[in-house]
C-alpha cells in the first residue's frame, strides 16, 4: 500500500485525487461556487422581490414582465463563450488542443426600462496573471482559473464596483446553436460573404452577403469566423450583428410563449450562478425596452508591429464601463 501522508499532512498524490490536475482551478471554482450560493441566498431580496405565489404560472404571449418580477436595480452578468463544444469537455475545438478558452467575452447589464448594455471585452488584451511571469491574454484568464479568475480580472480591468459582476454565464458552442435553433433561427444582415475552411479545428463557414436567416450551426459559424488571428475587432463587429438579431427574434410575438421551454433546454448546456427564475426576471427587463443593445468596446492602444495581445489605450478614466443610461454608446 502507497504511503499517502500522515493525516492533516495530505501528499501531493492524495492532493491530485481531491483536487486533480489543476488544483488552482478547482480550489477558485470551489470559492465561486460558495461565494455564489451565499450571494444567491442574501441576494435574491436585495437584487430581486419576492414572487408573487398568486401570479399566473405561464407567461403572457404579448407581457414581458409575466416571465418573472422586474430586478430591483441593474444586474451585471459576465458571460464567457468558451471555445469548447459542451461545458465539460475535456478538450476545446480550437488549435492548438487543449483545455477550454474564453472565445468571447462580455459584460451586459440589465436595467428595467433601459436599453441592454453591453461590452465587448478584447480577449487578446494583455493581463497579468497570477503566477505568470509574462502577460498573458484575457483568454487565458478562463483556463488558469476558471470563471472566478476571469471575473476577477476583467472587474480590475474595467474599474467595476465591489461585488460586480453579479453574476455569471460560461457558454459553449452547443448551448449557442441551440438557443438560435430554440428561437427558430435569427435573421442578421452581412456586408460581405464569408467562405473559409480549417480542416485543423474542423470547422468551416460558408455565409452569403446580405440578409440571412441563420439556424444553430450558422449562427456558430458566424461567431467563431477569424481569418486573421491579429483581427479579433473584426470578429467583435461580426459578432454584433448576431447580437442583435437574437435580440430581435425575443421580441417576436411568439418568443415569450417559448422561452420557458428555451430556457430549460439551454440552461443545461450552460454553467452559471443564475437561477430559472432570474433568467426570465433578466430576459423580461432586457425585453422592457424597445429600443435595441447598446453595444461597446474598449478602447485599445494600436498595435505595435506584428504584436498578437493588445493594451488599453492609456489614460482613460475609470470605470472604462458601463455607459449610464441616457448617455452616449455606440461600437
Amino acid at each position: 500500500m502507497k504511503d499517502e501522508g500522515q493525516a492533516g499532512d495530505p501528499s501531493p498524490s492524495r492532493l491530485k485525487r481531491w483536487f486533480g490536475s489543476h488544483p488552482f482551478r478547482t480550489i477558485l471554482r470551489i470559492a465561486a461556487a460558495i461565494a455564489g450560493a451565499g450571494l444567491i441566498a442574501g441576494g435574491l431580496g436585495v437584487i430581486w422581490p419576492k414572487p408573487d405565489p398568486m401570479a399566473d404560472a405561464a407567461p403572457s404571449a404579448d407581457d414581458p414582465a409575466s416571465l418573472g418580477p422586474l430586478p430591483k436595480r441593474p444586474v451585471m452578468v459576465l458571460v464567457v463563450g468558451i471555445d469548447a463544444d459542451g461545458i465539460n469537455d475535456p478538450s476545446n475545438r480550437a488549435a492548438p488542443k487543449g483545455p477550454a478558452n474564453a472565445d468571447s467575452l462580455m459584460l451586459v447589464q440589465i436595467s428595467a426600462g433601459n436599453p441592454v448594455q453591453v461590452l465587448q471585452l478584447p480577449t487578446e488584451l494583455a493581463v497579468n496573471l497570477p503566477g505568470r511571469e509574462r502577460l498573458q491574454s484575457l483568454a487565458d484568464a478562463y483556463r488558469a482559473g476558471g470563471v472566478a479568475l476571469t471575473a476577477d480580472v476583467v472587474a480590475e480591468v474595467v474599474g467595476l464596483q465591489e461585488g460586480e459582476p453579479d453574476r455569471f454565464v460560461v457558454f459553449p458552442r452547443q448551448a449557442l446553436r441551440s438557443l438560435v435553433d430554440a428561437l427558430g433561427e435569427v435573421e442578421v444582415t452581412l456586408n460581405q460573404s464569408y467562405k473559409h475552411t480549417d480542416s485543423s479545428q474542423n470547422y468551416s463557414v460558408n455565409l452569403q452577403a446580405g440578409r440571412q436567416t441563420l439556424n444553430g450551426s450558422q449562427a456558430e459559424q458566424l461567431a467563431r469566423y477569424r481569418p486573421d488571428p491579429k483581427n479579433d475587432q473584426a470578429r467583435r463587429i461580426r459578432q454584433q450583428s448576431l447580437l442583435k438579431g437574437i435580440h430581435d427574434q425575443l421580441n417576436q410575438p411568439n418568443a415569450i410563449a417559448l422561452l420557458p421551454t428555451v430556457i430549460g433546454e439551454v440552461s443545461t448546456q450552460m454553467e452559471t450562478d443564475l437561477t430559472p427564475m432570474e433568467i426570465m426576471s433578466l430576459i423580461a427587463a432586457a425585453l422592457s425596452s424597445d429600443a435595441p443593445p447598446v453595444i461597446t468596446q474598449l478602447d485599445l492602444a494600436p498595435r505595435t508591429g506584428q504584436q498578437v495581445m493588445r493594451e488599453l489605450k492609456p489614460n482613460q478614466p475609470m470605470p472604462l464601463w458601463p455607459t449610464p443610461p441616457g448617455g452616449a454608446g455606440g461600437n
